[in-house]
């Protein structure tokens, strides 16, 4: 209450309406390290439980001291015919209590797990002023390994990769579920759990529904009627990888600078791991006739090359599926660094009998359609090649700009937390 009187405001018109209504706003951060602590697991009923219980005391105890402030300061100026004006109910100061806002900055700083959300990883890298690089784990997690008398260092560096204790077999199905990453955790337990804080909060509730990439449209809107059916006064819902620009996956080992292969991808770079794909690809598609009929290669560039290969048979069956299967590992070879050349040289000349039996073809395989496909980008003109990747670099980074998936102060991939876009590595958090 006494931030109201000392803040300052940018309007007239604000101040007024804020000192009319001297509306504030108590709510928690480090709901997910309770329940660990208590030993409850996120998607269950007792954490349920647990969330209305702990806001309602909240609320009930900031009504009681609103109710006093009213006695010794008066109550809010547009107390006299609001909805609190009710016979037998008491003056208040304030005429509104309790919010569950973002907490991403705070809880950094406190150490805590942020508002009402669950853990996004178990493990984080954060880069420091002196240019280190460290690795951050869950501290409730270091503990409880030692208390149950596990590895805790193995176990550990395997958290470190993956960021979620469920691909670990030495870890309990127990202090596994005590832990589980908000992608682990099904949309309805993560409402529920919205929900329940609702009920006692008089404004709206910051949470993000976390939901995995393959989630329908039906499914999101399910989950947006729910929210309203339920009483919740706002909802963020995040699809992963729904962004152009991917935000941080659970685990160091899958994170945008770890994966080997993102920064570059070029033949003859040691790489692993295929480099990310652009959102915006340019490229030609070829018709081939094959002995099950016509074979249609899509060969798609980016700025650094040949990216990915397609092809479609316009029929099911095993050579389509077969077809399919090639072009997937060529694309992952392609953008892996693998040479071009190298790709045409292992596939071109595969001989099928369908295809050396029927007239009019001249491929000797899908393989061999592919690898000629392939040829034709690698020998089209040099001015065509640089006009399609130059082409490809604007759009995509046109697209990079339109969205928020990498931090503007240290550059490293941001979370959807509490509504917000957090850098778990520097720090720096954008709400709104």
């Amino acid at each position: 209450d006494n931030v109201i009187d000392a803040s300052k405001f940018p309007l007239p018109e604000i101040e007024r309406v804020t000192k009319s209504n001297r509306k504030i706003g108590l709510g928690v951060m480090g709901f997910a390290d309770l329940l660990v602590r208590l030993g409850i697991p996120y998607d269950s009923d007792q954490a349920e439980q647990t969330a209305i219980e702990v806001m309602r005391f909240i609320h009930s105890e900031g009504v009681k001291e609103s109710q006093r402030l009213a006695e010794l300061r008066g109550a809010f100026p547009n107390f006299a015919g609001s909805i609190f004006d009710l016979p037998g109910q008491k003056p208040m100061r304030n005429a509104t209590i309790t919010t569950v806002a973002p907490t991403g900055t705070i809880s950094s700083i406190a150490g805590c797990s942020s508002g009402i959300e669950p853990y996004f990883a178990l493990a984080y890298e954060r880069h420091v002023l002196s240019g280190e690089t460290l690795i951050e784990i869950v501290p409730l997690l270091g503990e409880s390994l030692l208390k149950e008398g596990l590895d805790q260092e193995k176990i550990l560096k395997q958290v470190a990769l993956t960021g979620s204790l469920r691909s670990n077999d030495d870890v309990p199905d127990a202090l596994a579920d005590l832990f589980k990453t908000s992608l682990e955790i099904p949309p309805e337990r993560h409402l529920a759990v919205q929900a329940a804080f609702q009920q006692y909060t008089d404004n709206a509730v910051s949470k993000t529904i976390n939901l995995p990439n393959e989630t329908t449209v039906d499914q999101v809107e399910d989950i947006l009627m729910q929210s309203y059916q339920s009483g919740c006064k706002g909802i963020t819902v995040y699809r992963d990888g729904s962004r152009a620009e991917q935000v941080l996956s659970a685990g160091i080992g899958q994170s945008g600078n770890q994966e080997a292969g993102t920064d570059t991808g070029k033949p003859g770079d040691n790489v692993t791991h295929p480099r990310s794909r652009p959102d915006v690809l340019i490229g030609t598609t070829q018709k081939f006739k094959i002995g099950c009929g016509n074979l249609y290669v899509t060969v798609n560039s980016d700025d650094m090359g040949i990216t990915e290969v397609f092809t479609n048979t316009g029929r099911a069956g095993g050579c389509a599926s077969q077809s399919e299967a090639t072009s997937r590992l060529i694309s992952i070879a392609l953008r892996s660094g693998v040479a071009t050349d190298a790709i045409i040289e292992q596939i071109r000349g595969i001989r099928c009998p369908a295809c050396i039996r029927r007239d009019g073809v001249n491929v000797t395989s899908c393989p061999d359609a592919i690898a000629r496909a392939l040829q034709s980008v690698v020998q089209a003109p040099a001015a065509v090649r640089v006009a399609q990747n130059e082409q490809a670099a604007s759009v995509n980074a046109t697209a990079a700009t339109q969205h928020f998936g990498q931090c503007p102060e240290c550059g490293e991939p941001m979370i959807m937390e509490s509504g917000c876009h957090i850098c778990k590595s520097c720090g720096y958090s954008k709400c709104g």
